[in-house]
């Protein structure tokens, strides 16, 4: 709820005068803010190229530098060109042991955002790593929508800003619109009265939707909301740019957050708003000083670090990083941009797979009833493609989670598929496939399947 402006308080304005002038960061001021930050980001790199690391990873600076309009292939330890940063990323990325023995949701989808900023496919890391499907498996079928413990509620708003975000190397909506449904279904549902989030689940719990929301989550979820489709004229991203509106201090431009004002809530909150297409320095941010305006206050010039609480006599590399990716106008991950570096792609990816070697695919599967199945199929290819059939035979004996495909019929040779999970054909409405987001068309078994392919079958029309 808006606060009303009180009679003394409006008396007092009035007596003065004209309120208080507000300002924005100007374009010249942002540029300089973006250059020298990324020039603190490249600092950062080890010697051996890398950024990824242990706690709170430095790996998140190629969604800092994809947003600023610099190409991690591009970013070097003293021009050496072998060791460029996106090289040892996806190196890292394909290694077995990635991420660790005991994986949580959030390690890949945090794989995803920053592996698509940085210009690996993320569903082609490798012939045997598949991040998406890597997300697929932590889909919770007995609640529909969440990914990982439902407890855990972040790692549901990090799967629609992974799945949603990540978009295909040609710009298409990579995974079908019912799961990113399903997880918005489920991001409305942890909605604090407030109209903001925190990272426990709230859904169900009068208590919990009535305790106070925080400013980063808030930031998340409302960007969670839009990368998944929803616009920035829905109620509940209203609310939630209320919230931040009521959290903001007119003098310093800083939310009011959990543990004060600070860089990195700032940074995720104005990443939120641009995720939704709202600027942060216009209509209710735009008061005596702005979200930006805080940010770059906090920034170390000639230096380019960034504090994390205004007090910080020196930068925070985490600071930094959250803070360059708002300035730049970023959300939570970014196209890649086109690299300087002579010969260097935009894109790099597995193309086929190898014969022999595990892998996985990313499969859904919409019954056109409201039944979704979400899961990672995990199998060991032939030769450098697979097919249809087979993809769906590895789901019957091993998919992750279990029961994303009970039966098919035919159940062997070629031709189109009549019956899934025990739904057939009927008329018109029949099983059809699509991949990577393309049309939907008619499930044959002999359909080709190439690596890193997100595949959603799909009953109707």
């Amino acid at each position: 709820m808006r606060l009303l402006v009180t009679v003394p308080a409006l008396a007092g304005a009035l007596a003065i005068g004209a309120p208080p002038a507000s300002a924005t960061s100007t374009p010249a001021q942002i540029a300089a803010s973006k250059a020298i930050g990324v020039t603190y980001l490249k600092s950062l790199q080890a010697a051996d190229g890398s950024y990824a690391g242990s706690g709170l990873s430095n790996e998140w600076a190629f969604s800092a530098f994809a947003a600023a309009g610099t190409a991690a292939v591009d970013v070097t330890p003293g021009g050496d060109a072998t060791k460029n940063a996106r090289t040892v990323y996806r190196n890292l990325l394909a290694t077995p042991g990635w991420p660790s023995a005991s994986p949580r949701v959030t390690d890949y989808e945090r794989g995803v955002l920053n592996a698509y900023a940085a210009g690996i496919d993320p569903a082609r890391v490798s012939e045997s790593r598949n991040l998406i499907a890597d997300v697929y498996g932590f889909w919770q079928s007995a609640e529909p929508g969440y990914f990982g413990p439902s407890a855990t509620y972040n790692g549901t708003v990090f799967a629609g800003l992974a799945l949603g975000g990540a978009r295909t190397q040609s710009g298409a909506q990579r995974v079908p619109q019912a799961l990113l449904d399903s997880v918005v279904t489920r991001i409305r549902a942890n909605q604090h009265d407030d109209g903001g989030w925190d990272y426990q689940k709230a859904e169900g719990d009068p208590a919990r939707l009535a305790a106070p929301s925080d400013i980063d989550m808030t930031g998340a979820s409302m960007a969670a909301l839009c990368a998944s489709g929803v616009p920035n004229t829905d109620p509940d991203v209203v609310q939630a740019r209320t919230f931040l509106k009521n959290k903001l201090d007119a003098a310093s431009g800083a939310f009011n957050a959990m543990f004060g004002q600070n860089t990195n809530s700032n940074g995720w909150a104005v990443s939120g708003l641009h995720a939704c297409g709202i600027n942060p320095q216009t209509g209710d941010f735009l008061t005596t000083k702005t979200p930006v305006d805080f940010l770059i206050a906090q920034q170390f010039k000639p230096g380019g670090g960034f504090r994390y609480l205004p007090a910080d006599t020196a930068p925070s590399a985490y600071a930094s990083i959250d803070a360059l990716r708002a300035v730049a106008g970023g959300g939570f991950t970014a196209a890649p941009p086109t690299p300087t570096t002579a010969g260097a792609p935009r894109w790099v990816g597995a193309d086929s797979f190898t014969a022999g070697t595990a892998t996985e695919v990313a499969l859904s599967v919409d019954d056109g009833a409201g039944g979704l199945k979400v899961c990672s199929v995990p199998f060991t290819p032939t030769g450098a493609t697979t097919t249809l059939g087979d993809v769906l035979a590895a789901a019957g004996a091993a998919a992750l989670p279990a029961g994303c495909v009970t039966g098919v019929t035919p159940s062997a040779g070629s031709g189109p598929i009549t019956s899934l999970n025990g739904k057939a054909n009927s008329g018109s409405s029949t099983w059809k496939v699509s991949v990577d987001g393309a049309a939907h068309a008619g499930a044959a078994r002999e359909k080709v399947v190439n690596v890193g392919d997100t595949i959603a079958l799909r009953w109707g029309v």
